[in-house]
């Protein structure tokens, strides 16, 4: 048996997990309101922040810089403990923070990045109507006026975009350039005058992917982040974080938190006596799934550590995430059978591994989806990391 590299602060996280988790969340944030949720979302990330557990993956400088091996036992404690996830601040502490901290100015990191640390929640405004897993196709149009950007079009599925208080924008530039070649990269104020935001019910009940419609609004010059024209190469540090350094927390919170729920849901006694852990077909099926749960985070913990990661290593992640999720919850759902069916709604401040089986299977399909749908991320794999053939480029 392995022992544990650094047992003092395993011990640490522990104990402070035990000190500082709210016992009674999940009842709280079932149904809870939208001003319910964001408040206790800011107070939770204060709570993580005072602990320096909220930006581990930040550099030092901006109160990160947590050890890889550290960051992997903090988020297996804090899953292994059922804490509320920081589902609010996702974009903010990852993509957001990814994009300043690679292609951002100084400017713009001094101005956001402490104001992230005091809350300030940000979405992300890259897909449209008619570009989505397509998204060099996107037509949101900036036209530059002077010292700032006109910006008119209309995005799609940007969650929690009505709680926002800035979005990461994607518009076209230059409108005669080949379509990757004429996008740009801003930073805009989601009180500008202009902006309209509407909420899109799912089947769930839920409503947190927003359209949002632009009409003239105006962006300052400062807010483009790398040159004009070049926002195709800034997005991809956006998507490289939610294809690649997000993975290590939502591993572990599928190990610890998905996983053993669908344990516990698997030893749950049946009315005649027994459980379904008698049944062979259910015991290998779990084999299955907790082999695959350990090669994920073995790759997740590979991918956070290498200094200079594959260019398809984030692809392979996300993808081997997404649709290992999907199975996950299919099978909780098909074991927990027409009971999963009855439960209306999940704990706002959980994730895609809540144990409500059937909304949890449905929401699995969104991850397949935003970031590259798994058919974009198969295509990487093979053009990037395999060296296959590109697919032809179809002209305009």
């Amino acid at each position: 048996m392995v022992s544990d590299p650094e047992p003092e602060f395993r011990a640490r996280v522990r104990d402070w997990c035990a000190a500082n988790i709210p016992a009674d969340w999940r009842q709280a944030q079932t149904g809870a309101t939208d001003a319910e949720f964001v408040r206790f979302q800011q107070d939770w990330f204060q709570t993580l922040r005072a602990a320096g557990f909220a930006v581990p993956h930040w550099p030092a400088e901006w109160g990160g810089g947590m050890p890889v091996e550290h960051q992997a036992m903090l988020y297996s404690e804090l899953a292994a403990h059922d804490a509320p996830r920081l589902v609010l601040a996702f974009v903010s502490l990852h993509h957001a923070a990814s994009t300043l901290l690679a292609a951002g100015t100084a400017e713009q990191r001094q101005r956001h990045l402490p104001a992230i640390l005091d809350g300030e929640i940000w979405c992300q405004g890259f897909s449209e109507p008619g570009a989505g897993s397509d998204l060099a196709a996107l037509t949101t149009s900036a036209r530059r006026r002077g010292d700032h950007y006109v910006v008119n079009g209309h995005k799609l599925w940007a969650s929690g975009a009505a709680f926002a208080d800035w979005c990461l924008l994607l518009a076209r530039t230059d409108p005669g350039a080949p379509k990757r070649h004429g996008i740009s990269y801003f930073l805009m104020d989601m009180r500008s005058p202009g902006i309209g935001v509407r909420p899109i019910r799912q089947a769930s009940g839920e409503s947190h992917f927003c359209e949002i419609y632009l009409d003239d609004v105006e962006i300052p010059a400062e807010n483009l982040v790398g040159p004009e024209n070049k926002g195709w190469q800034v997005a991809q540090q956006t998507l490289g974080a939610e294809r690649g350094m997000t993975m290590l927390e939502l591993a572990e919170r599928l190990a610890h938190g998905g996983f053993g729920r669908l344990l516990r849901l698997c030893a749950r006694p049946r009315p005649g006596g027994g459980s379904a852990l008698d049944d062979p077909v259910v015991c290998d099926r779990l084999a299955q799934l907790e082999a695959e749960l350990t090669g994920l985070r073995g790759l997740c913990a590979e991918l956070v550590a290498a200094q200079q990661p594959g260019p398809a290593d984030a692809s392979i992640v996300k993808l081997v995430y997404s649709e290992l999720l999907q199975r996950l919850t299919d099978f909780g759902t098909e074991v927990a059978g027409v009971d999963a069916h009855t439960v209306l709604h999940t704990p706002r401040s959980s994730g895609w591994e809540s144990g409500a089986w059937m909304l949890d299977f449905l929401g699995s399909w969104e991850w397949t989806i935003p970031g590259g749908t798994s058919e974009i991320q198969r295509t990487i794999i093979g053009e990037r990391g395999l060296g296959l053939p590109r697919e032809p480029v179809v002209p305009r």
